[in-house]
């Protein structure tokens, strides 16, 4: 049996998880940047001051990208209060979860506990060896050349080697390189055809320098783009109506895929049905694997009311991440149904409109007897208000105590108010989400967040999940 103080802990636990997987500081369409920037940062420090193993441990679970490097940043900045115990075990936790963040991320993060001071020892250690496991270090040099002469200088860091350490502080006093990348980029700046070996962002400068024509520039350099930087130009051009470089959507991430979708005006998607749909199963069948169709029958409510429009730093997400969930659900499932609060039927379509009759559309999910329901929602239920919540509590209280239909909530926003998502009911689990891709794990931790495991299975899961990604990141190394 759990202590109240256990019961206590394990809340405090879920609801930053939850908040650390939907905010990034950034608007929502209930409250502005200041709101959430503040709402989060009392989050930290509150987890930080009183459970910092438990606040380390979260690494380890489906965070975002800005959480991650807040709690790497405040754990190093903190590196004094730490056990020695804690300062290894957090060393695992932060090296492991660096591995799998975008370098650009992670060079971001350097620069901020460099603005900040921080530069103990294990703060040192950690980016040393961060450094010395990329791949191809001539690569960081000429893409992330600022941030990476920043971090070594901060760190007291001598180059891989007497050529790298010239071209990072001196590059154009060498007449030649014997890397090969490395001379590409010096012959860059007077030869137009050298720039086209060179990463994409890096040779944008150059096509710039030289007067390049854009449309030219991005048919040559269209192979050396990565998936994301693709479908960023096709979004920007069909936005203005420009040429982009063709995106091979079906190999994009579900969630950004169906954000590109939904930047789509309504005739363009008529008109290029097939291939967006294909796409999107495609993506959808990638994220499933091996469960594919394994989940029984399902039913899902997904919330595409007028506020899932977000904001303008956060365009219509709430909606991309519902939208992706339909698909991914669709391919989880034995027999789906999926449900629009809205009432359209053709997802494909769906746009940011009307209320959010999620109490209506719960009603008409019970009714096709799912083995799971999954509602994926804001939470702010209003037409008419609170009807999800009793529809839920009776239906929990009465009609199934045995429980034999799985209900979990999905919120994709963060309520600053609340320090929380806000929730449908008490009688049902909720958790953050912000990528559909992280759905199956977040049902599993949602369980925690129904109250019939406590504080010890919690911390069981996440020892577990820390494992698995420590495993991983020496898998990585090995290779």
């Amino acid at each position: 049996m759990d202590s109240y103080g256990d019961l206590i802990a394990a809340d405090d636990v879920l609801l930053f998880v939850n908040a650390a997987i939907t905010s990034t500081g950034q608007r929502e369409f209930h409250s502005d940047a200041g709101e959430q920037r503040l709402s989060l940062d009392f989050l930290h420090a509150y987890m930080l001051g009183n459970y910092r193993d438990l606040y380390a441990g979260v690494l380890a679970l489906d965070i975002n990208d800005h959480n991650v490097a807040l709690v790497i940043r405040r754990l190093l900045e903190t590196a004094g209060e730490a056990t020695a115990d804690q300062r290894r075990s957090e060393g695992r936790l932060i090296a492991g979860r660096l591995a799998t963040l975008p370098p650009q991320r992670v060079y971001g993060l350097f620069d901020a506990l460099r603005r900040a001071g921080v530069n103990n020892r294990r703060t040192r250690a950690i980016m040393r060896d961060w450094l010395s496991a990329r791949p191809d270090p001539a690569f960081d040099a000429v893409k992330y050349r600022s941030g990476l002469k920043r971090a070594m200088r901060h760190a007291h860091l001598a180059p891989a080697s007497e050529e790298l350490g010239a071209f990072l502080f001196a590059p154009l006093t060498r007449k030649h390189y014997a890397t090969p990348l490395l001379e590409t980029w010096r012959r860059a700046h007077y030869e137009q055809t050298a720039l086209y070996e060179l990463p994409y962002t890096v040779a944008e400068g150059f096509a710039a320098k030289h007067g390049i024509p854009r449309d030219a520039f991005l048919e040559r350099i269209a192979p050396r783009m990565t998936r994301l930087e693709t479908l960023r130009l096709q979004e920007s051009a069909d936005k203005t109506g420009t040429t982009g470089v063709p995106a091979d959507l079906a190999r994009m991430p579900l969630t950004r895929l169906t954000t590109y979708v939904l930047s789509l005006p309504v005739d363009d998607r008529l008109r290029r049905r097939a291939e967006l749909t294909h796409a999107l199963e495609a993506a959808a069948d990638r994220v499933a694997g091996s469960h594919r169709g394994s989940w029984g029958k399902v039913t899902a409510v997904l919330d595409d009311s007028f506020s899932t429009f977000g904001s303008v730093h956060k365009r219509r997400r709430p909606l991309a991440v519902a939208l992706a969930c339909h698909y991914l659900l669709a391919a989880l499932a034995g027999d789906y149904t999926g449900l629009w609060t809205s009432g359209r039927t053709d997802a494909l379509l769906a746009y940011p409109y009307g209320p959010t009759p999620v109490g209506r559309r719960i009603l008409d999910a019970l009714d096709t007897s799912p083995s799971r329901l999954v509602i994926v929602s804001d939470g702010w239920d209003n037409a008419p208000p609170g009807l999800a919540a009793e529809v839920l509590r009776i239906w929990r209280t009465r009609l199934d105590p045995e429980r034999r239909t799985s209900i979990v909530h999905l919120n994709p926003v963060y309520d600053a108010a609340d320090f929380d998502v806000r929730r449908l009911s008490a009688a049902v689990p909720t958790a953050g989400i912000r990528d559909a891709e992280d759905l199956p794990a977040l049902v599993e931790l949602a369980q925690f967040a129904e109250g019939r495991t406590g504080l010890a299975e919690l911390i069981t899961y996440m020892d577990t999940r820390a494992a698995r990604m420590l495993s991983g990141h020496r898998q990585e190394e090995a290779r």
